[in-house]
């Protein structure tokens, strides 16, 4: 049976509850609104709301899998984040938290169970209409009502869904603009995206490709390269940028920044697209990376370091913020600093050792066996040289920055090669530009088999 859409309550929304909220955004003053229909809406003001014109608004519809837990599913929860800090960035706003709109209104049980659905192979409109339910039954005529008792008389709205605009004027609401939020797209949520574009008609964000950077024509889901799963290890896109004669890094190690602002946005919302970034203890030790998606709108993925003995500090960058943090270690590694990178808030787990550092095949396994399906390795040269002599790499991006070193630290060493008929062959050639960068993108040859 399809279900009609849900219908805003005849009463007005009645203010319950109204205090200060400090975020990590700014303070907004928290306003709960009790509906007709019983559910209780929260309006997050920050600012004055003054005449009530043009004002910076984010209609946004509750999802407890995106928003609290970070599911990779949707990109819900990144929207959330960056509308309440677009308007505190503002200095005036309001993010209206609408409670009863899981999974577009059909219910957290029956989201869950669309996500079945989508899991055999249907999109999300599909996936509903397949369990006899609504594609979308969402009503805007609270939101209208509660900002109507904020004093707001226009808005500029803060969404992808023109429906959500055209919802708002109906219940008279005015709409100066639709401001578009872009997220950088995961593996997990890209088909997601482009069925809401394709079927619900969301716009696409002004100027941008659904994978493109904002501020750079770079298609990321392109340069990444499909990443559908493997069986035994997971896809692994190796990444990194080097000068025009082939250095990562001066003979002192220093490698900030070889690439420009705009290369290294890419390099962000390539994270973004992946389930884990891994590097080596030695980057740890000389770069201090973060590791993390700051430049663009996106959920930041598992954070991998590969450190035989443990010599990760606890001060490091990857053990800060709330991004998770496998740390992988040799056979032997000292107890006490285990114990102690536990403590700051890492997973350390112990994987078998080769002649130079980890094994590579045992490091890849582990990590399919807790669910990471795409890779990128970001470096250092060791790092980099034993991933292309174990053979593990399905991609190679390599970002060519306009400058000379010369001597320093080579991006690739010694792989064994006598013959140049026996070198890594790179296929299926990418370019994009980047800022002065220019990146560079091949999918290795021959390809491993996938999963079905």
């Amino acid at each position: 049976m399809v279900h009609p859409p849900l219908q805003a309550g005849g009463a007005a929304p009645r203010e319950v509850a109204s205090v200060a909220l400090p975020t990590p955004y700014g303070q907004f003053q928290a306003r709960a609104f009790e509906t007709a229909t019983g559910h209780v809406h929260l309006a997050l003001v920050f600012g004055s709301v003054g005449d009530g014109t043009s004002l910076l608004t984010r209609l946004h519809s509750e999802c407890l899998t995106g928003d609290a837990i970070g599911s990779l599913r949707c990109d819900c929860g990144v929207q959330l984040r960056t509308a309440l800090r677009a308007v505190a960035a503002e200095g005036r706003g309001v993010v209206l938290y609408l409670n009863g709109h899981e999974g577009r209104g059909i219910g957290l049980v029956d989201k869950l169970r669309a996500y079945v659905e989508q899991d055999a192979g249907a999109d999300t409109v599909d996936a509903n209409l397949r369990l006899g339910l609504h594609v979308d039954l969402r009503d805007y005529g609270d939101a209208a009502a509660i900002l109507s008792a904020l004093g707001v008389a226009s808005v500029r709205l803060l969404s992808n869904n023109p429906a959500k605009a055209d919802a708002l004027l109906r219940h008279g609401i005015a709409v100066e603009s639709l401001r578009s939020l872009s997220t950088a797209a995961h593996r997990r949520n890209r088909a997601y995206l482009e069925t809401k574009q394709v079927r619900l008609g969301h716009r696409r964000p002004t100027g941008e490709q659904l994978t493109e950077v904002p501020g750079t024509p770079v298609d990321v889901g392109a340069l990444l390269g499909p990443l559908r799963p493997l069986a035994d290890r997971p896809r692994v896109v190796l990444k990194y940028a080097q000068t025009l004669d082939g250095r990562i890094a001066t003979r002192t190690g220093d490698a900030r920044w070889i690439s420009g602002e705009a290369e290294r946005r890419v390099a962000h919302a390539m994270r973004a697209g992946c389930d884990a970034v891994l590097v080596g203890a030695r980057t740890v030790l000389q770069d201090d990376p973060q590791l993390t998606v700051r430049m663009v709108p996106g959920a930041s993925p598992l954070r991998v370091v590969l450190d035989t003995r443990l010599r990760t500090p606890l001060s490091a960058k990857v053990l800060s913020d709330d991004a998770a943090t496998l740390i992988l270690c040799g056979p032997g590694a000292d107890p006490a600093r285990r114990r102690g990178l536990v403590a700051g808030g890492a997973t350390v787990r112990e994987v078998a050792g080769g002649p130079s550092g980890l094994r590579v095949d045992a490091v890849l396994r582990l990590l399919r066996s807790l669910g990471v399906v795409s890779l990128l390795v970001e470096g250092g040269g060791r790092v980099i040289t034993s991933m292309l002599r174990a053979a593990a790499v399905d991609r190679v991006v390599v970002s060519l920055a306009p400058m000379i070193l010369g001597a320093g630290v080579d991006a690739v060493g010694p792989l064994g090669t006598t013959r140049v008929a026996d070198g890594v062959r790179l296929v299926n050639r990418s370019v994009y530009l980047a800022g002065d960068d220019v990146l560079l993108g091949y999918d290795v040859h021959p390809a491993p088999a996938e999963l079905p």
